[in-house]
């Protein structure tokens, strides 16, 4: 089916924080919080200085290579697993936890807008080559997001059957009978719904873990477009990372370097998150624990585990894949493995990548550019001819319910609503009373001003009055608003942080990625609205 695209600047939806339109319009306030612009000539620019922050990429193409003995290697991945090895490959990088059947909407589209990047990144530099990595999140331990998702309708959510830790290393038990409840919901019956049968069963079914189901997942939904899926649970990975685990351990050097930017940058915003005196997990079998400094002492807490220095060092040597950084320390990690230039992240991603840079100037880690990922509201039909009914425009749509309804109550009635040239008028004659009250009698002002407030306010309660009238009189046209709303904004918010993958793909098979990937706008953070023709 050919679709429309159209394309609204986010700061016009009123969907995203002052901290996230400030760094779209390059206002002065945020300037100092990031290093390149997300626009071509930033792009350009972390593309010529990306050679000088050198990664491993032996160590990289190795530990991917043995990730993918167990996956599809589609042709495009095997190209860009051989591509990484060379000095003139970057990577464009998206990251997210391993959400139940892939969590929200938001989760798809910000990987098909990282390989659109790279795309258009080769397009514009064919001496170089880019290739789209997911970076999955698989060591976080919030299960209370992770093992949601919503479909039809429906919410569903897995508990884990008790297990704690890291997510991606939990093990798939349990997940059988929501799989079977969703699958009763699924239809009409076709290729369709028996080829998304097929991939669900295949990656939770068959897999041991949720980080295992998780890669497979991925790869069989996009890996035919080259896209990269990394797991950073990998000794190898963390052992690059362990001077920084060690300075972090040792001297806490990243407490004060992130709450001195933290404090320039609260002057103007609110904050995303907060760095701890060790911004270090202990990660082990079902333990996913932070780690502190009590004396001459590290402790995991809620455990027994404890080091003194030789000890911790001995394990951090031995073991480093049992330490995993948090949010403060992730995407220090992340640039110390990948070879990026560019990170897509959403709205909550690039607030806190504006707490790092001076992390990123003491470590002398590469910060990308950091771009917000693509969002995205499908239309259908029915949708659409709401639309039309109503003359409304693409901006209108965001506007909330009551203010919708007024604005097309006033733009449509015969009657005049408002009686701001009346009340101009009646102003005008209480004010000649107030003064001829006033020079009888000075004391009559309080009394005179308390009697204007009153009618003043009055008269506004009529106006309310006559809007509420009118609206009974097109009682059709405003259900016809709130049900164009409750369509296109579930809940009350976005489609992407509610809806999930599943039912775009039963109603239109896996060319509906196709689909965003041609109306995704890559260089440019505009939202998106997907129509039929």
């Amino acid at each position: 089916m050919a679709n429309t695209f159209n394309y609204l600047p986010c700061e016009e939806t009123g969907y995203f924080s002052r901290l996230v339109t400030d760094y779209l319009k390059n206002s002065p306030e945020i300037s100092n919080f990031y290093t390149y612009r997300p626009t071509e000539e930033g792009l350009n620019q972390a593309i010529a200085d990306r050679p000088n922050y050198p990664v491993d990429r032996e160590v990289l193409t190795r530990v991917l290579a043995k990730q993918y003995q167990q996956l599809l290697m589609h042709e495009k991945v095997a190209e860009n697993l051989t591509l990484l090895k060379l000095d003139n490959t970057f990577t464009v990088c998206t990251a997210h936890q391993p959400n139940l059947m892939t969590g929200y909407l938001y989760f798809v589209y910000k990987i098909l807008h990282a390989v659109k990047l790279a795309a258009e990144l080769k397009a514009k530099h064919p001496d170089k080559n880019f290739v789209p990595v997911y970076y999955m999140g698989s060591e976080d331990n919030d299960l209370e997001e992770l093992g949601v998702f919503r479909f039809r309708g429906n919410k569903y959510r897995w508990d884990g059957n008790g297990q704690t830790g890291a997510v991606g290393r939990m093990v798939t038990d349990g997940l059988d009978k929501i799989i079977k409840d969703i699958f009763q919901l699924f239809g009409p019956q076709g290729k369709n719904c028996e080829q998304l049968k097929k991939v669900i069963t295949s990656s939770y079914i068959q897999h041991d873990t949720i980080g295992a189901a998780t890669q497979y997942l991925v790869n069989e939904l996009f890996g035919h477009y080259g896209l990269i899926v990394l797991d950073p649970d990998e000794a190898d990975f963390k052992r690059i990372f362990i001077p920084e685990m060690k300075a972090e351990l040792l001297l806490q050097e990243s407490y004060p370097i992130i709450a001195g930017q933290i404090s320039d940058l609260e002057k103007h915003y609110k904050i995303q998150a907060h760095p701890r005196a060790i911004n270090l997990f202990y990660l082990d079998n079902q333990v996913r624990e932070r780690i502190e400094k009590n004396g001459d002492k590290w402790i995991v807490l809620n455990t027994a585990k404890e080091w003194n220095e030789a000890e911790l060092l001995a394990e951090l040597n031995e073991h480093p894949e049992r330490f995993s950084p948090n949010v403060m320390l992730r995407g220090l990690f992340q640039e110390k493995i990948l070879p990026d230039v560019a990170f897509i992240g959403g709205g909550a991603e690039v607030a806190y990548w504006m707490q790092l840079k001076k992390l990123f100037t003491h470590y002398n880690g590469f910060l990308p550019v950091i771009y917000l990922r693509q969002s995205i509201m499908f239309m259908d039909a029915a949708a659409v001819k709401l639309t039309e009914q109503l003359d409304l425009k693409n901006i209108d749509l965001f506007k909330p319910t009551t203010k919708l309804e007024e604005e097309y109550v006033v733009a449509h009635t015969t009657n005049q609503l408002e009686v701001n040239e009346e009340r101009k008028q009646l102003e005008t004659i209480l004010t000649a009373i107030k003064l001829k009250a006033i020079a009888i009698d000075a004391t009559l002002a309080g009394s005179l001003e308390a009697s204007l407030h009153r009618i003043q306010k009055q008269v506004l309660n009529l106006e309310k009055k006559m809007l509420r009238a009118e609206k009974k009189k097109m009682d059709v046209q405003l259900a016809r608003i709130g049900k164009l709303k409750n369509m296109l904004f579930p809940g009350g918010g976005l489609q992407e942080r509610i809806d999930n993958f599943l039912e775009l793909y039963l109603d239109h098979g896996p060319e509906i990625f196709d689909t965003i990937l041609e109306g995704t706008n890559a260089m440019e953070c505009k939202f998106l609205i997907i129509k039929p023709q």
